[in-house]
């Protein structure tokens, strides 16, 4: 199946700022993209990048710097299946991945945690993408709409994309490579007080 990785690479993660500065937080992004990219890969995906900016990963990359609802948009269309799965997906794995490309529907989608489509598998033409917002509420809508069947695939490791310092706890938690291991080069650990689970970074 083909695979759209859409990356923004130029100013990435700037939630989490209080963490890293604008250096590490493209290198950081850049560990992620590439653990998403190895496991779509092992999931039988042909993946390709769509970027705002040029970056360095073993896939073909395009640039282009234009929102992501078009850049997505441009790639539909077709009665070829094609897989959208979201660049900052640190804890995604092959067999999560291959059930999402194999649960049969018009559209399927993997929602985020805070309302986002954290993947999707489009097999109808007549579908359109609209990334604002809370983006599983308007996808589920665009479908109903056109007639069009939509099954959400409930999936933890694809519903955790990484955007805030909170989002660094699931990585240390759950996370098996680069990712995790770029966070622990860093100095990034797990502190375990009386509430919720925190990430902290002791400077090296």
């Amino acid at each position: 199946m083909r695979v759209v990785v859409p990356f923004g690479g130029r100013a990435p993660k700037t939630r989490l700022a209080s963490f890293f500065d604008a250096d590490e937080r493209r290198d950081f992004a850049t560990a992620m993209l590439r653990d998403v990219l190895d496991a779509v890969t092992d999931a039988g995906g042909d993946p390709s990048v769509v970027a705002d900016t040029r970056v360095d990963v073993d896939a073909p990359v395009t640039v282009d710097d234009r929102p992501l609802s078009a850049v997505v948009e441009d790639e539909l269309g077709s009665d070829e299946p094609v897989a959208v799965v979201m660049a900052d997906l640190a804890l995604a794995t092959p067999a999560a991945l291959t059930r999402l490309f194999e649960t049969d529907g018009d559209v399927v989608a993997a929602p985020g945690l805070g309302g986002g489509t954290n993947a999707l598998v489009v097999r109808h033409p007549d579908f359109s993408v609209d990334y604002h917002g809370a983006s599983i509420l308007d996808h589920r809508h665009i479908a109903r709409d056109a007639g069009l069947s939509f099954v959400e695939v409930d999936s933890m490791r694809l519903a955790v994309d990484v955007d805030e310092p909170t989002d660094l706890v699931e990585v240390l938690l759950h996370g098996t490579s680069r990712a995790r291991t770029w966070l622990t080069d860093a100095g990034v650990e797990l502190e375990c007080g009386t509430g919720r689970v925190e990430a902290v970074r002791h400077r090296r």
